[in-house]
């Protein structure tokens, strides 16, 4: 590792190249110097010492606060194999500096500070950094409330992770560190000058700002117990906290409609913190009444401007809580009560504002994603419909009947004016969600209803006229999206049949030039066709006979209307539509065809245009999913097909590797992949033959996100060229790389994976000659940095080389392989790993590979029933076998897993989950090879070769018999009587 002088000159050169970084022209060059930069030592002091020297410009200096916080968010960690990337002495130089450098300086820089110092308490503190708090707390100044704040905002980022943690003992260790710091006095403190500058607007915001960040602090110190501290003053705390939620001033109100102002904040805060303590320490809260009517008061007399929302979904969200509660109901029990809080909290709350028709007017993909993706947790309609459905859960006819009334007024009111009143037909359906969905989520919609609300006869009535009607004609756009989103939100309460009715109306709303109409009417048309047949489970409702007449209509609209982006931003805006493009192709499977040539041409495209500045991670998932489900459905029906798929995505990929983009580069390995998979030639095309020597240079396999992907694809190669790669000289570069990978604790299994396929396709004539110091690479492993990982692995290979039936592989190969090593390593493997690790072996494949390898070991090892070997290992062998196969697991063969990969194209992106580093394209999965697939019963296996070992040895299997436990000797006889044999 170099070292970095931390002088003037280094710094003025780092400020050059940061400056180079704020230049297009130069960025590049920038930040690659800079990256590799970040390996020297003292490079962080380096940073600091610059954002410290006032005589450098703000820009550069702010540019390094950025720079160091990259650097600590990518390098404090250690890496994955355990190495630390920052030096221990640059480590403890950083810490002792950073809180102090950050105090002094400009709040822009302060912000980047704070964040790192977030990020290193993340991982250090408490035991590596047991200073911190008491630093930050004596930094604290009862004059200076700027910087006050700067700290209060960082020890809050510190804490907050804590709530959502579960108790532990190292838990409340670092909570007593920070409750031993944080005192009551700096909250006094800010009482009191809050009531001393009553009108100096300025004050007031920095000192407010403070009484937030208090307040958050003292909800992350409550989280999960109430510190005796605070038992011992809560009615003082209690009566600071209501007493803020009923302060006013006008100075802070502000003029701002959109953004919170500082009272605001903190109230919301307040409501945070009363809703924790009504549930979780409600015994000593004995202010709760006050503290409802506080809130029942703040939203029956805040506006409807945007500001006050986050405050009004805190404060319903606190009702909802307390109204959950049965132990609470009374409060609510009367019909008056539930009335008003229908009346003047519900309803308000539930209507379309201005502001949210401009938003779906002009930003429609903001306003789609608060509806649907949860993004609008804290808006007034999600707070309001969770208050109702809390209502629901205590007086559910009393609330259905109450908010049934309010629906059909509205609905009255919209039929005597439909182009009028069209916001009254908007809150009735929303209300009529609200009490008729007890549940909802994203993957199935509505999974628990209201007995007493017909669905199916409110969708009939006051729905489908809508979603029938033209689709430019004169129901508002709203409506149409509301009656759309009726049709999303219950789709598991309509029969097949009812759905199919609708489909055809869905497509048509594609057609709508309206954003969201069109973008809604996708979202609805994917999860329709995500829907199973058993709800959420079994195989998928709709098949492609059911959705071919409509492929080419959907998959036509679909494409135009992503085309629309005029820039690579805009193109990759709408991930929603392309993961509808992504299930047409996953529901009509082989019968896309006809659409093969129109698909490709359209997503080839795309990925050229989105490649020069790759915005939406989603959006590019989906449009390799949809290509890698072109090729897996296509393919599997016409195996010729790979050559066209090749021609038409050769070109494109080339570009993306030599660009080097790396968010496509794993989505390029693992299509590659498949494509040679699914290659019918009987050798390698030249231009995969041109491609492999660059797939195992190291630069490549330092990009972990690459490296799944290229283990597969260098597997897909030993598949269908192995002859080639032996001719050819490429098998030892391909075993450089098995080495690397063995040496990785992160990519280890990945090493196995490889290893495993060069011995079923390379002969073991050629590979032979590497076994031995590949096994001594592997016990050095094991004998040094072993993990449980590393240990699975070993063992499930070992079987693995056990079972296969290949010439250099078997048991007696592999104990022949241990003894060029050291004699007797073999047997003592076998007894202290092996035959005690066999039964924590999981997985269908991987349990009867290891079956199949104990039955050999058992009856087909020379070694063992030949030689002297015989007492000392074959009981304790055949012990292990009945054990292993009288455990309550399957070890048949992976028939089972060939079915469930029939369905692996339904997996849903959200379940399996995105992954920045390397996100698994679902379409290109496959069964897991079986080494044994000639094996359909290991048992029967069992059964034949001990009928061929008694005939080749006579007595010796009785002789063995003796060694075994009654209870061992019992199952071998059972496995033989139910074959109808007799030894």
């Amino acid at each position: 590792m170099a070292t970095l002088e931390v002088n003037d000159a280094s710094m003025q050169a780092l400020a050059a190249y940061l400056q180079k970084t704020l230049d297009p022209s130069t960025r590049k060059e920038a930040e690659s110097f800079l990256g590799k930069l970040q390996d020297s030592q003292n490079f962080g002091q380096l940073v600091l010492q610059l954002i410290a020297t006032k005589s450098f410009d703000m820009h550069i200096r702010f540019a390094a606060s950025l720079l160091f916080k990259n650097f600590v968010r990518r390098n404090w960690l250690s890496d994955d194999d355990g190495a630390n990337k920052i030096s221990l002495a640059d480590r403890d130089a950083i810490k002792s500096r950073i809180v102090d450098l950050m105090t002094i300086s400009e709040a822009r820089i302060q912000l980047q500070l704070s964040d790192a110092v977030t990020q290193i308490a993340d991982s250090d503190f408490p035991q590596k950094w047991q200073g911190l708090i008491p630093e930050l707390v004596s930094k604290l100044n009862p004059n200076d409330f700027v910087t006050n704040n700067g700290l209060l905002q960082t020890a809050h980022s510190i804490f907050q992770r804590w709530r959502p943690l579960y108790p532990s003992d190292n838990l409340y260790t670092e909570i007593k560190i920070a409750l031993e710091s944080f005192c009551e006095p700096y909250r006094q403190a800010t009482d009191a000058m809050i009531q001393a500058n009553p009108q100096n607007a300025a004050q007031l915001k920095v000192l407010f700002e403070t009484l937030y960040l208090l307040t958050e602090i003292y909800h992350d110190l409550n989280c999960h117990d109430i510190p005796e501290f605070f038992v011992t003053h809560l009615q003082e705390f209690l009566g600071l906290f209501h007493k803020y939620m009923t302060y006013d001033n006008p100075l802070l109100t502000g003029d701002d409609e959109d953004a919170p102002g500082p009272i605001l904040q903190v109230k919301a805060s307040i409501c945070e913190v009363v809703e924790l303590y009504s549930k979780r320490y409600e015994e000593d809260f004995s202010s709760l009444p006050e503290f409802i009517q506080t809130s029942w008061t703040l939203l029956t007399t805040l506006g409807l401007e945007p500001r006050n929302d986050t405050l009004v979904s805190k404060a319903m969200s606190f009702l909802t809580s307390v109204v959950k509660n049965g132990r609470h109901r009374d409060m609510f029990s009367s019909n008056d009560v539930l009335s008003q809080l229908c009346e003047k909290v519900v309803l308000p709350n539930m209507g379309l504002r201005e502001s949210d028709e401009e938003l779906f007017e002009d930003e429609p993909i903001e306003y789609i994603r608060r509806d649907l993706e949860g993004s609008d947790s804290e808006t007034r309609r999600r707070a309001a419909t969770e208050l109702v459905r809390g209502l629901l859960d205590q007086f559910p006819t009393e609330v259905t009947a109450i908010i049934t009334n309010y629906i059909q007024h509205y609905l009255q009111r919209y039929n005597s004016n439909v182009s009028l009143n069209w916001k009254d037909k908007d809150a009735a359906l929303f209300l009529l969600t609200s009490i008729a969905a007890k549940s909802v989520g994203s993957q199935f919609g509505a999974r628990e209803t209201n007995a007493e609300v017909n669905i199916i006869e409110f969708f009939e009535k006051n729905v489908y006229p809508d979603l029938a009607a033209p689709v430019s004609g004169a129901i508002h756009p709203i409506l149409k999206v509301d009656a759309i989103k009726y049709l999303y939100t219950f789709r598991g309460q309509f029969t097949k049949e009812q759905i199919l009715a609708t489909l055809p109306l869905l497509v048509k709303h594609l057609e709508s030039t309206n954003y969201a109409v069109y973008t809604y009417a996708a979202i609805c048309i994917e999860r329709i066709l995500f829907m199973r047949a058993s709800g959420t489970a079994g195989p998928m409702l709709f098949s492609s006979d059911n959705v071919e007449s409509l492929a080419h209509d959907l998959i036509s609209n679909l494409f135009r209307l992503i085309e629309l982006g005029q820039t690579p931003e805009k193109l990759a805006e709408n991930d929603y539509l392309m993961k509808c493009v992504m299930r047409v192709i996953l529901t009509v499977r082989e019968k896309m065809m006809p659409l093969v040539t129109l698909c490709l041409g359209r997503l080839t495209a795309i990925v050229q245009a989105v490649s020069s500045n790759p915005s939406n991670p989603k959006f590019n998932h989906y449009v390799f999913e949809s290509i890698g489900a072109l090729i897996r459905f296509i393919c599997t029906s016409t195996p010729e097909a790979a050559e066209q798929f090749e021609s038409l995505l050769f070109q494109p990929f080339q570009v993306i590797l030599q660009q080097d983009i790396a968010e496509f580069t794993p989505y390029v390995f693992q299509l590659l992949s498949q494509l040679l998979s699914f290659n019918t030639r009987a050798e390698l095309s030249p231009a995969y033959q041109a491609m492999l020597p660059p797939l195992v240079q190291p630069t490549l396999w330092q990009q972990q996100g690459n490296i799944p992907a290229l283990v597969k694809l260098l597997q897909a190669y030993l598949q269908k060229g192995a002859s080639w790669i032996v001719a050819n000289n490429h098998l030892e570069p391909i075993l450089g790389v098995f080495q690397k990978l063995v040496s990785s604790k992160l990519n280890d299994h990945h090493a196995f994976e490889l290893l495993q396929t060069m011995i079923i396709y390379v002969p073991m004539s050629i590979l032979g000659n590497y076994m031995k110091p590949v096994l001594i690479m592997l016990l050095t492993r094991l004998q040094n940095h072993k993990t449980d990982k590393f240990k699975k692995s070993f063992v499930n290979f070992s079987f693995f080389y056990m079972a296969l039936d290949k010439e250099g592989t078997g048991p007696d190969a592999y104990w022949a392989l241990f003894d060029t090593v050291q004699s007797g390593l073999f047997v003592q493997f076998l007894k202290t790993v092996w035959l005690t690790e066999a039964q924590k072996v999981s997985g269908r494949v991987e349990r009867k590979t290891c079956a199949v390898a104990l039955v050999r070991l058992t009856t087909g090892s020379k070694t063992i029933t030949e030689g002297t070997n015989f007492d000392a290992a074959w009981p304790a062998v055949v012990t292990a076998m009945v054990k292993f196969f009288e455990a309550p697991q399957d070890v048949k063969g992976a028939a089972a897993d060939a079915a469930e990969d029939d369905e692996l194209y339904a997996i849903d992106i959200e379940e399996s989950g995105y992954q920045a580093q390397f996100s698994q394209l679902t379409s290109t999965s496959s069964a897991k090879v079986d080494p044994t697939a000639a094996v359909q019963d290991p048992k029967q296996l069992l059964v034949e070769g001990l009928v061929r070992f008694n005939q080749a040895y006579p007595g010796r299997f009785q002789h063995g018999q003796i060694q075994l436990q009654p209870e061992t000797k019992a199952h071998l006889a059972n496995y033989l009587a139910s074959a109808g044999v007799s030894l």
